[in-house]
């Protein structure tokens, strides 16, 4: 069987679908992987996978120049004649799966890891782009021989109620999964330092950026002991990006101290006590689940794809979204108590290793495919 994993970002294919990718390899099947050009390609390279640069622009709304790259798309397919071609996000799911059916290839998956900037902002031309976004669902996403792999029951209900893929075309599969030897709990930290709070995210506002600042500064200004983290990078290529001079703005203010791009996030999430995702929606948060799995209590928010990771007062915390008054007290709840911290952490491992083991997701999302091919 020959697969082709396409993303929007070659950073996108290395942190989350690098391990799909090589067990896909190690059982002896044939992988190609397509993204934009960058940085990580040749990391993918350097693991022995077969990566090739695509001219796709992620912001890019000129009707021609999109047309223009799903036939170059579609061109490249029907060289390659792959069995399933497997795109994520929802502009790779849907330039993918047009691209697909021109080249002829027999089967099409398609990942919709959250409904993204469309479905999320209020925005002017997120609410103008919608009704065409969902129209383009409706023609590339459904079909005999595709299928959809959506992350959380909201999702489901959003594509069935809309009537944008057949419900029997659908499989629910938990996020792209974690690896729960690589992430795992530490030592427990020694007592008498500040509460360590991080927001593991890419930089855009639509994860909870400013209601996380808003409760670090209320916090902060009751003196309570705690120390806030931010770790991830600007995301120019999407229109909800938080500009880098904001967040310097925040760390100039004595905020939060600002990580960048952290390489090791095993290392880090062993060495905090709670990590928060604040996010107005997800499909299912990755960074969460690699926290769970390193014995990290949460607070997130009761939101869709959150809200499968969290059970509230059980695993973690949950807060409504964008309301940073509210989730400034779940964190003052965990400041003041060690034993729910402790116990809401241990829950979290628990779960993280029977739910989202990467083993399970794995097996499930290549099920997926053998169906097709």
């Amino acid at each position: 069987m020959k697969v082709v994993l396409f993303a929007n970002t070659d950073w996108y294919l290395y942190n989350f679908r690098r391990s799909l990718a090589l067990a896909l390899r190690e059982a002896g099947h044939e992988v190609l992987l397509l993204s934009p050009d960058g940085p990580y390609g040749e990391r993918l390279r350097a693991l022995g996978l077969r990566w090739m640069p695509v001219a796709l622009e992620r912001r890019s709304l000129n009707p021609l120049r999109e047309a223009g790259f799903v036939l170059s798309l579609a061109r490249l397919l029907r060289r390659e004649r792959p069995d399933v071609v497997h795109g994520f996000t929802l502009k790779c799911a849907i330039y993918g799966s047009l691209a697909a059916r021109l080249a002829g290839v027999p089967g099409r998956v398609n990942a919709v890891t959250g409904m993204g900037y469309v479905f999320t902002s209020n925005d002017l031309k997120a609410r103008l782009l919608r009704p065409v976004v969902r129209a383009l669902m409706r023609l590339a996403l459904d079909g005999k021989r595709a299928r959809l792999i959506l992350q959380n029951p909201d999702d489901v209900a959003f594509f069935t109620t809309h009537r944008l893929v057949h419900p029997d075309r659908i499989r629910l599969v938990p996020g792209s999964g974690v690896d729960c030897e690589r992430f795992h709990p530490g030592p427990p930290r020694p007592p008498g330092g500040p509460l360590r709070v991080l927001l593991p995210a890419r930089l855009l506002w639509d994860k909870g950026l400013a209601e996380y600042v808003a409760a670090a500064r209320q916090l902060k200004a009751e003196g309570r002991y705690i120390h806030f983290l931010l770790a991830g990078q600007p995301d120019p290529g999407n229109p909800a990006s938080v500009p880098e001079a904001t967040v310097r703005q925040w760390v100039h203010e004595g905020v939060l101290e600002w990580l960048g791009h952290v390489e090791d996030m095993p290392t880090l999430f062993r060495d905090v006590d709670v990590v928060a995702l604040p996010s107005y929606r997800e499909g299912l948060p990755k960074g969460l689940i690699e926290a769970a799995a390193s014995g990290c209590a949460l607070v997130t928010t009761d939101v869709p794809g959150c809200r499968e990771v969290v059970k509230d007062g059980v695993n973690g915390l949950r807060v409504p979204a964008r309301d940073p008054v509210i989730l400034g007290d779940a964190l003052r709840r965990l400041s003041l108590d060690a034993p729910m911290r402790a116990r809401l952490a241990a829950a979290a491992r628990r779960e993280a290793v029977e739910r989202f083991d990467e083993c399970i997701v794995l097996a499930n999302t290549i099920g997926v495919y053998r169906s097709l091919a």
